[in-house]
């Protein structure tokens, strides 16, 4: 019977630590901060209502705009598609913020193609190479940046985190959920590749 309630004391602990571990990653790159110099930011795209940008998708781009403003970075490079009941993609919805804020339209990039956050980083690698950008700030909530950053570097990009100093998730109501969201998407990342 000891060998047993060990044996299941075992079973039951590894993927507690395992999971409680990506947690601590996830956080850990959450407070991670990277303003520059880079050569461009990377705003990884977010839900756009038809009035606009999403409050998760403003928060990341006032964050880029300010880096592009303080000279931290050149070029601003907005990625996402058109999501299911959105008018214009993501990328353009960004463009378009970027432009009313006073960026000029040479130094935004845009992709929009892309439906979630892998292929917002595979699709701008092409953009990235043709533009012989050196280093690049990845543009997300806190929260998100540890998966992104991994698959940022599993594209092959030479990139900083740089996530947004403000959040809509600001109450630990707000972050529990998302931190479990994001612990258990990096999992699954690092574990099937999507």
């Amino acid at each position: 019977m000891r060998r047993f309630l060990l044996v299941l004391a075992v079973i039951i602990a590894i993927p507690v630590l395992v999971v409680g571990g990506a947690a601590l990653d996830v956080l850990r790159y959450a407070g991670m901060s990277d303003n520059g110099p880079a050569d461009a930011a990377v705003v990884l795209g977010a839900a756009v209502r038809t009035t606009g940008p999403s409050p998760v998708f403003t928060e990341r781009l006032s964050h880029a705009i300010e880096l592009y403003r303080s000279g931290a970075v050149k070029y601003l490079i907005m990625t996402g598609g058109k999501g299911l009941g959105e008018r214009l993609p993501e990328a353009e919805a960004g463009r378009n913020a970027a432009l009313a804020a006073g960026v000029p339209a040479t130094a935004i990039f845009t992709e929009t193609q892309s439906r979630d956050t892998h292929e917002n980083l595979i699709n701008i690698k092409p953009i990235i190479d043709a533009q012989q950008f050196g280093r690049v700030l990845i543009v997300s909530d806190p929260l998100h940046m540890r998966r992104a950053m991994q698959m940022a570097s599993d594209v092959g990009l030479n990139a900083g985190a740089s996530p947004t100093p403000t959040s809509r998730f600001q109450s630990l109501k707000s972050q529990l959920p998302m931190l479990a969201r994001e612990t258990y998407f990096y999992l699954h990342y690092r574990l099937l590749g999507d």
